[in-house]
Order: structure tokens, then C-alpha cells, then sequence
């Protein structure tokens, strides 16, 4: 029988996920003899929303992973935990019938009597934290199997975890999408591909004139605002947003699997530009100084992939159908339009009506736009 640390050392093989390893680690302890009843990990990470993750196992229900907020006080966490976090040192406690800590109570109810904590040390010095529960007692044979294990498990919970982060960043900086597939090796310039999807180009109104009467750290909040209308309804509808310039917002909508043609796509595009119009709406309601921004939306050709200098490098869309997307975003304030979309949009979608042709920069023939028949 191969231990849990032999696994772990031989580098965990037939798991290749956080969960898998954790579980796979419990598992070969409890064939091994020793009582776990209850395991729990904290790895911290590197994310926009969340401070880092617990994963939770018992024999009855496998383990399952869970996402801390930043809002929670990490130090305070569980006695366990918060003396490892501390101290950088193991705990072990025999539990009472009475506990005043909510977690040791919590694992008293459960039937177990004793935990023991351990830190998990990454190479960078950062201190996580592994922890298990035993409704019988571990022996000294035990603890010196659980305290075995904490090494490679380290090793282990460092490299799943400097992956996830990595596409954390790479995700909440590039997009999803975008991030796959820097991740999967599409990172030299001119690593391009020509899809057709449907373009999102957005815009504040009066952004200039706010700004300009604002401090920077007011007018990054507002910006923040202003995309936190937008965004959400965006990704919920499958969007992937590529760009914020300044104050815009470029998004594209691919076909999903199973989805035929471009038409789907204008659909989800336009059920969150609905959404984001609302969530706006919700926001500036009793707001003396409302925001507002107008949406075009167009579908077409694009160059998806890298552009840049040889060491520095976006990976974005370029083409036309931007361009002209960019354009027509322009003509929502010039027409008081919240939302306005190209005719190849337009008759894809269905639901919009004429809102004349209009002369624009960088096209020689008067560009036909539409606008949503109601809402």
C-alpha cells in the first residue's frame, strides 16, 4: 500500500486538483489506521475577491472547497487555525464537553475528541494551515503519520496553488478566455486567430467634464461603479471582457457549444445590455448626480490574439467590426440613445427599429443604426 506521504511526494499521480489531492491525502490516512474523522486546509491566494480557500473532508462526503472572502477575518479564524496562522507553530488539542471556541464546540457535537493543526510552509515563508479531527484519539504512532505528511503536502498545496493564482491574475486582468489561452501557450506576438462574435463597446457620458472636477480617487471610484454595472451582467450572459479604456469597456460574445451561428450571440449580448441598463438604473435612483453610458453593438470579423512590442504584449480584438462598434458608440450620445446597434446586429437579433443612417469617421458611406424597440 502506497502511504499518503509516499503519494504526496511521487507528486500526487491521478489528481490533478486542489480537491483531489486533499481528498486523495484523507483518504490514504484512513487506510492507513489513522482515525481521521475530519480533515480541513486554508491555503491563502492571490485574488481580486476572495483572501483564499478552506477545504472541507469527511469520510460520509468527500471534500468539498469553499471561497473566503476578504472581508473575513482571516487571524481569527477557528483556534486550530488562528494558533497556526499566529504562532507558525503545530496545535493539539483534547476537546472537552464544553468549549468556549465556536469550532471546538462545533467539533465536540460531531463526536470528536481531539484535533491537531499544522502548518503547511510554503517556500516563500508564507505560513496555510492543514487540519485533522478524530472521534478516538490519535496515538503517538499517528501524529508522527500526520506530521509527515505536512511537508509534501506543503510542496503540493505550493504548486496547485501557484497555478490557481496564476490564472486568478491572468483571468481577472485579460479575461477568461483570453487568460486560457495565455496559459496555454498563445503568448507570442502575432498568436492570432480570426473568430466571428458579437462586439459590446461601451462609454461613460460626460466623463471629461466629471472627472475634471473630481480628486483621481473619486474618479477611480466612479469608474469602478460604472463597470460594476456592466461587468457582472456581461460574464453572467457569457461575455468576455477584453479592455477598459479609460472610461469604456470593450466586450465580445462567442457562440457557446451547441449555440449555431451568430444569432444566439446577439441574444445574450442583448439580455445584458437590458440587465446593465437596470442595475444603472437601480443605482442612480435618488442619486443627485447619476451616471450614465451609452452601448453599441455590432457583429463581426475579428482579430483575436496578441498585439504589441516584442516584451510587452495585449491580447485583445482589432478588425474593422471594432472599429465601426467604436463608432457607433460615439452616436448614442449624438442621438440621446442609451443603446444603439449595426443593421447586421439589428437583423440578427431582431426587436429593433430604425434610427437613421449617420455619418461616421473612418467609413465613406453613412452607417445605418438601430435601437431596441422597447426598454
Amino acid at each position: 500500500m502506497v502511504t499518503a506521504r509516499d503519494w504526496l511526494i511521487a507528486g500526487a499521480p491521478g489528481a490533478s486538483t486542489s480537491i483531489e489531492v486533499f481528498a486523495g491525502t484523507c483518504e490514504r490516512l484512513l487506510a492507513e489506521g489513522v482515525p481521521v474523522g475530519r480533515g480541513e486546509a486554508y491555503v491563502r491566494t492571490l485574488h481580486p475577491q476572495f483572501a483564499g480557500r478552506t477545504f472541507e473532508w469527511t469520510p460520509a462526503f468527500g471534500c468539498r472547497a469553499l471561497e473566503a472572502a476578504h472581508t473575513q477575518d482571516l487571524d481569527a479564524a477557528t483556534a486550530p487555525l488562528r494558533h497556526v496562522f499566529l504562532r507558525g507553530e503545530s496545535y493539539r488539542h483534547r476537546i472537552a464537553r464544553r468549549e468556549d471556541d465556536p469550532y471546538l464546540g462545533m467539533m465536540c457535537s460531531l463526536g470528536m475528541v481531539e484535533v491537531l493543526a499544522l502548518p503547511m510552509v510554503f517556500t516563500s515563508g508564507e505560513i496555510h494551515a492543514v487540519a485533522f479531527a478524530t472521534r478516538e484519539g490519535f496515538s503517538d504512532g499517528q501524529l508522527a503519520a500526520l506530521e509527515a505528511i505536512a511537508a509534501p503536502l506543503s510542496r503540493m498545496a505550493e504548486i496547485l496553488a501557484l497555478r490557481r493564482t496564476a490564472a486568478n491574475v491572468v483571468s481577472a486582468y485579460v479575461g477568461r478566455d483570453a487568460g486560457a489561452r495565455v496559459l496555454a501557450g498563445k503568448i507570442r506576438r502575432g498568436d492570432t486567430e480570426l473568430i466571428e462574435c458579437a462586439i459590446w463597446f461601451s462609454d461613460m457620458r460626460g466623463f471629461s467634464a466629471r472627472s475634471n472636477e473630481q480628486s483621481p480617487r473619486e474618479v477611480i471610484d466612479m469608474l469602478n461603479e460604472l463597470f460594476d454595472c456592466q461587468v457582472p451582467t456581461i460574464e453572467e450572459q457569457g461575455g468576455e471582457v477584453l479592455k477598459f479604456i479609460g472610461d469604456g469597456l470593450l466586450a465580445i460574445f462567442v457562440p457557446r457549444p451547441g449555440e449555431v451561428g451568430l444569432g444566439a450571440c446577439c441574444t445574450r449580448a442583448l439580455a445584458a445590455c437590458r440587465a446593465s441598463l437596470a442595475t444603472l438604473a437601480a443605482r442612480n435612483a435618488g442619486v443627485a448626480e447619476p451616471l450614465r453610458f451609452g452601448i453599441a453593438l455590432h457583429v463581426g470579423e475579428v482579430a483575436y490574439g496578441n498585439i504589441g512590442a516584442a516584451n510587452r504584449l495585449d491580447f485583445t480584438c482589432i478588425g474593422r467590426a471594432i472599429n465601426l462598434a467604436a463608432r457607433i458608440e460615439t452616436l448614442t450620445g449624438e442621438t440621446g440613445r442609451d443603446v444603439l446597434a449595426s443593421e447586421a446586429f439589428a437583423t440578427l437579433c431582431g426587436g429593433f427599429v430604425a434610427a437613421g443612417e449617420h455619418r461616421v469617421k473612418g467609413f465613406a458611406t453613412p452607417v445605418a443604426v438601430f435601437a431596441p424597440a422597447s426598454g
